[in-house]
């Protein structure tokens, strides 16, 4: 038997148990793929990240979910470079840089309200045209096909994880999602494996300019993601494109997490007119414990 010590943090928020849990290996160099694997699947969050040593960069980080890796998440970057900030581990460094399967990623330190926040610059966007039924897109996350503002494009996006971003009519819709995640595959003919990311212009902090949920793939093992770090970038860059005018750069702030009780907030800054994607987001300590392998 192995004793694997496990890091419980929340990010996207400075209050424990809200934002998005993520668990954080520090001593995973020695594990195979298959014990990270299924050291996630014990810990059962949406996502648990391990440090590794890098050739591209000053740090690699592989990512899981109970079900597969994944090339990137947000809220596991956050998670693990809060940790290795706090506990001393990156020195007084400013910045890094990542190694992920969606490219070797920049990052910055800045403190803010006596806290470290995260900065990192995401893979630059993509899209692909969803050509499936809107009817049974709606059905599939519980809502009637009216929800679904047609006045803008249903599509799929990344900035190193694909989602499909689904434009709501209304704020009060999101109360009434009930995703039912083993039907995605077959809805998302061209991304079987894509995660579904329903968002609307209208929110519950005035401050925030986006509201959204994320409904994960059924390969993943989970069902709702609170707070999603990668999907949130995607968000900008398809502001950018289709809402906010072609302005060359602003900053949105998007709010996920509050019909499942797990309130976090994610700043997306937009550049190069849509093509330079940065997300920025902090972290809070929460607990660990041990998984035995």
């Amino acid at each position: 038997m192995q004793n694997i010590k496990v890091y419980h943090y929340d990010a996207f928020s400075s209050i424990p148990n809200k934002g998005n849990p993520a668990g954080v290996v520090l001593d995973g160099e020695g594990l195979t793929e298959q014990q990270m694997q299924e050291v996630t699947a014990k810990v059962g969050f949406n996502e648990t990240a391990f440090p590794l040593k890098s050739n591209q960069a000053d740090l690699r980080i592989r990512y899981f979910t109970p079900g597969h890796e994944i090339n990137l998440c947000g809220h596991g970057t956050m998670a693990l470079l809060y940790a290795m900030k706090t506990k001393g581990l990156l020195g007084d460094a400013s910045e890094l840089t990542i190694e992920t399967k969606a490219g070797v990623l920049p990052i910055r330190f800045t403190e803010e309200h006596g806290g470290f926040y995260m900065t990192m610059r995401q893979a630059s966007p993509q899209f692909e045209a969803f050509k499936g039924s809107l009817e049974d897109l709606a059905r599939s996350i519980g809502l009637e096909p009216g929800d679904i503002d047609e006045s803008l494009p249903t599509l799929y996006g990344s900035t190193g994880t694909w989602t499909l971003l689904v434009p709501i009519k209304s704020l009060a819709a999101f109360t009434r999602m009930q995703p039912d995640n083993q039907r995605f595959p077959e809805v998302l003919k061209e991304m079987p494996r894509s995660s579904i990311h329903p968002f609307c212009q209208q929110t519950y902090d005035p401050e925030a300019h986006m509201h959204a949920r994320h409904f994960s793939s059924p390969f993943s093992g989970t069902t709702e993601d609170p707070v999603t770090g990668t999907a949130s970038g995607v968000m900008g860059a398809y502001y950018s494109r289709y809402i906010g005018g072609q302005a060359p750069s602003f900053e949105l702030l998007i709010e996920q997490g509050l019909e499942i009780g797990r309130d976090g907030r994610v700043r997306v800054s937009v550049s190069d007119n849509g093509n330079t994607i940065e997300v920025t987001g902090n972290a809070v300590y929460v607990n660990e414990f041990d998984v035995m392998l």
